[in-house]
């Protein structure tokens, strides 16, 4: 198998979660190329030792944000993406993320400037 991929077990992201974003990851930075052909789903199960189920959860939903499409009998491939579309994936991915992340900061009572603050920070270390 050639992807560069990490799974955690100590990790609180679900081992799907991980997987996919590690693949959107290498495919919106243009790390895996248009057509690559992903290895199959029993194959990454078995290199990575975690459920075929697992990773044909992150196959779907690489598949449901256009980031993969798979032709029966051949395999999953990565979509042909311009670098536009490939930035507006990001940015629609990052925007899901930061919604869900900021109904938990405001749940805790955490203002907008302070939100802004943390991230600030975060990016300074």
């Amino acid at each position: 198998m050639s992807l560069d991929i990490v799974i955690s077990s100590s990790s609180e992201k679900p081992i799907y979660q991980q997987l996919f974003e590690q693949l959107s990851s290498q495919i919106i930075l243009g790390q895996l190329q248009e057509g690559y052909c992903l290895p199959p789903i029993r194959t990454v199960a078995k290199e990575l030792q975690i459920s075929v189920i697992t990773v044909k959860k992150a196959w779907e939903e690489l598949e449901r944000r256009g980031l993969i499409h798979s032709m029966v009998g051949r395999g999953c491939f990565v979509a042909p993406l311009s670098s536009f579309e490939r930035l507006d994936k990001r940015d629609e991915m990052a925007f899901d993320k930061i919604k869900k992340d900021v109904a938990y900061y405001k749940s805790l009572g955490i203002s907008e400037k302070e939100i802004i603050e943390l991230i600030r920070a975060f990016y300074k270390e």
